[in-house]
């Protein structure tokens, strides 16, 4: 789908976004003084361990060379996010970068809330190395004449991640390309045979966060959310199996408290040895084989379950976004080019080791022996990230873009608000089909406006 045709859903959205972000709790980082030249830039991001990673380099070994202070903000996901579209779609000024995604960045350039990074690339070819960048990363950094509005931090899909010691004491085997129907039995026999918990799955309500992983099972059950005549798709028997499905697993075999279990909260309850299997993004290799993690090392990684398809992984990236807003926009593009550099990811590995780089983005990364060494999960990254197709990720046509997202503006309050009456399935206050009844007819409302 063209991105232009987005611009003027965003705008007429762009209060109702900014409505729905009042809640965020978090305070900017402030102008504070100045670094050694007296600048200083702002920065909102995601409170992921990558990011934690970035703040804790910054000063030593970017402040002190350029004498750009950095101040930070890091949210949790959905808080960051309201919070994002707040400040870009009122272009406040308040933050000069901010981590979007490809989910932001075609909209947000469409509506002029991103600054346009083509000059920037060009003259600084050397520190970027453009043509390293994965160009699945990079193809839906582009907006208005191609240009590029945003720069990969780093790039995921998802797969599954299980206990090898579990598995060989309770003589269960994982295949290397796992149907769900596989994966649910074997959640059932660890359920059955350990005091562990088979599995965990976001449950956690928000378009990023439970709707990332339940969309690629949406997608390999055969559902999408619109056909090409943007008729919703929620009640359809695809979609509904799909979802029976998901609530199902997390309901007998899952975490406890699932609807309020994100990528956060699986990622404990993984390493603390609750659950012996988690689905997710490929980034969770990083923290999960850490030198500080108590399962590192014990961790086998397949790809994510399948139904219908070959592949059920999704495509995303944290990238960094300058707002047209700022007025210090060549200092902010000075820290987004050494935090998305090659020397960037080596510092990471020199500090924390090769498991805690921000990687997904660079061929280079991918094909360096000592990642390879240092990053047990690489191979079933790379496969994972490779063998999406973004374009067709299941088994009928849309007519949006997206794997894991419906790629329309509308999908921040759609999203979000489906997501909840899943969650509410899931806690059992609801069911399925109600849930799904309410869903369809939002969807509906949102499809019938791109009907016109």
């Amino acid at each position: 789908m063209n991105t232009r045709r987005l611009t003027a859903a965003a705008a007429g959205i762009a209060s109702v976004m900014v409505l729905s972000a009042c809640g965020a709790s978090a305070d900017p980082g402030g102008s504070g003084d100045g670094g050694a030249d007296g600048v200083t830039i702002d920065v909102l991001a995601v409170n992921l361990p990558a990011q934690e990673d970035l703040v804790k380099l910054t000063e030593e070994h970017f402040t002190k060379k350029t004498g750009i202070k950095v101040n930070f903000t890091l949210l949790p996901e959905n808080d960051v996010r309201a919070k994002i579209t707040q400040e870009f779609s009122s272009q406040a000024g308040v933050y000069d970068i901010a981590t979007l995604s490809n989910y932001e960045i075609p909209f947000y350039a469409d509506n002029g809330w991103v600054t346009s990074l083509d000059k920037y690339l060009k003259d600084d070819a050397d520190v970027i190395e453009a043509d390293d960048l994965l160009p699945s990363m990079m193809d839906s950094m582009t907006g208005p004449g191609d240009e590029v509005y945003g720069l990969p931090f780093e790039g995921q899909s998802s797969f599954t991640m299980y206990r090898k010691s579990v598995f060989d004491e309770l003589g269960l085997v994982m295949p290397d390309n796992p149907t769900w129907d596989e994966i649910a039995d074997l959640a059932a026999q660890i359920d059955e045979k350990s005091s562990m918990k088979g599995i965990c799955l976001r449950g956690l309500p928000g378009w990023g966060q439970q709707l990332a992983p339940l969309n690629t099972v949406i997608n390999t059950f055969g559902g999408t959310w619109f056909d090409m005549d943007w008729n919703a798709q929620l009640t359809a028997p695809e979609t509904v199996e799909a979802v029976d499905f998901y609530v199902d697993l997390i309901q007998k075999h899952g975490e406890p408290g699932a609807a309020q279990a994100g990528f956060t909260e699986c990622l404990n309850y993984f390493q603390q040895g609750e659950v012996a299997m988690w689905v997710d993004a490929t980034n969770a290799g990083g923290p999960v084989e850490s030198e500080s993690s108590p399962i590192a090392g014990d961790i086998g990684y397949a790809q994510s379950p399948v139904n219908k398809t070959d592949a059920s992984g999704w495509l995303w990236t944290w990238a960094w976004g300058i707002e047209e807003a700022s007025d210090q926009k060549d200092a902010a593009w000075k820290f987004i080019s050494w935090a998305s550099s090659r020397e960037y990811e080596e510092l990471v590995a020199e500090e924390f080791g090769w498991a805690r780089v921000p990687y997904g983005k660079r061929q280079s990364t991918f094909d360096n022996p000592a990642f390879q060494e240092g990053a047990p999960f690489y191979e079933a990254a790379r496969e994972a990230i490779s063998s999406v197709d973004a374009t067709n990720p299941g088994l009928q046509p849309r007519p949006y873009a997206g794997v894991q997202f419906v790629g329309v503006p509308e999908f921040i309050s759609l999203g979000t608000t489906v997501s909840e009456e899943i969650a509410g399935a899931i806690a059992g206050t609801t069911s399925v089909d109600a849930a799904l009844k309410k869903a369809q007819k939002l969807a509906q409302d949102v499809g019938d406006k791109y009907k016109k």
